[in-house]
């Protein structure tokens, strides 16, 4: 049975030597147990994917492998280098369902004098933005500490970086609200450039009667759901968009409850 000596962490180029009497000998299904909280032995099942947080599974799949004799830690990292294509679209369909949720506040907290508030909710929306922008690359997102530095390695970084800083650094809610709109156009073009689900208008337009420029996330969240053929995942997705642990909650605790607790809620 292979076993694992992790002996440093390398993160964004950087390297944490770690002294000699932290070396780890693991084998690989308890890595995994570890890790993911999951036994390989058992069935992975759509539930089960969503209670993983994307930078473990970044952690599980990234660095360097030294040996690997018999190919265990290799086929493990084949098996989980990226979500299954339907557990994909229900992830990018529940990022955009936030955005849908969301984008028309940011201006209406705004426009009665809340720019607390508006600034906020713009955040929030930013960082939803950076999200979707790592799930259209099909990259794990990593914990906050590295979450800014690897979203600018991204190729949508170049289009989404300048009108996010923007958002964040508006003083009113209408300089907020024009940057934002960039960032939807941007991700939108990026989405139909997959054709991973019809193509739908990549330039905002009003909400309603109301002067505030949106993406309509919802309806690419709705054109995603109608290509997932998977019968666990629709069912999930009838259930609710809530996405992944990492969509919804931002708890570091909530990654050490159970794993069956979890998957309760998609089931």
């Amino acid at each position: 049975m292979a076993k694992i000596k992790i002996f440093r962490e390398v993160i964004a180029n950087c390297c944490f030597t770690v002294s000699v009497d932290r070396i780890i000998s693991i084998t690989v299904r308890d890595f995994v147990r570890v890790q993911l909280g999951y036994d390989l032995a058992r069935p992975l099942l759509a539930a089960g994917w969503l209670t993983f947080s994307s930078h473990a599974l970044g952690e599980l799949v990234g660095g360097e492998v030294y040996q690997d004799d018999v190919g265990e830690l290799s086929a493990l990292r084949t098996r989980f280098v990226w979500y299954p294509h339907d557990v994909w679209l229900y992830l990018l369909a529940s990022g955009w369902q936030r955005i849908g949720q969301e984008e028309h506040l940011m201006p209406r907290a705004g426009s009665v004098g809340d720019e607390p508030g508006s600034a906020l909710i713009g955040s929030c929306l930013v960082r939803d933005i950076m999200k979707l922008g790592f799930l259209l690359e099909k990259q794990y997102a990593p914990y906050p500490k590295w979450f800014g530095t690897a979203f600018q390695r991204l190729h949508s970084a170049q289009e989404l970086g300048p009108p996010l800083w923007r958002a964040q650094q508006a003083r009113t809610w209408s300089e907020r609200a024009e940057a934002l709109a960039h960032a939807y156009e941007a991700l939108a073009r990026r989405q139909n450039t997959l054709k991973v689900s019809s193509t739908l208008p990549a330039t905002v337009s009003l909400f309603y009667d109301r002067p505030f420029p949106v993406i309509h996330g919802e309806r690419f969240a709705q054109a995603l759901v109608e290509q997932i053929t998977d019968p666990a995942v629709q069912h999930i997705a009838r259930r609710r968009l809530i996405g992944n642990i990492n969509q919804w909650s931002d708890s570091t605790d909530m990654e050490g409850v159970e794993k069956e607790k979890l998957r309760q809620l998609y089931t």
